[in-house]
């Protein structure tokens, strides 16, 4: 896969991410795993998606940056099969609420 297009869905897949947490935690489905992302979400919808996106935002920046670098190219990959296993852990959850 092209690089450019796997930081793209890198953070595509951030965004959709954020959104889904979102829905889970304020229609008490779910609770928030990262007590990062907990606290954030406490002070209110704003904060947390201004860190989470802007946190994506910044990692798109640097892997695009560094797409020379191997280094860049394995972190890429690495996230992806990461973030893939978040997208099937909303899935079950929304599977495990909804059943």
């Amino acid at each position: 896969m092209n690089h450019t297009r796997a930081v793209f869905l890198l953070f595509l897949l951030n965004l959709v991410d954020a959104l889904v947490t979102l829905i889970w935690v304020t229609s008490d489905l779910a609770p928030e795993a990262n007590h990062l992302m907990a606290a954030l979400l406490d002070w209110g919808v704003f904060p947390f998606l201004l860190v989470k996106v802007g946190m994506g935002a910044f990692t798109a920046a640097v892997l695009l940056y560094g797409s020379e670098y191997k280094l860049a190219r394995v972190g890429v990959t690495v996230a992806l099969v990461t973030y893939i296993g978040v997208m099937g852990s909303h899935v079950l959850t929304g599977l495990a609420v909804f059943g």
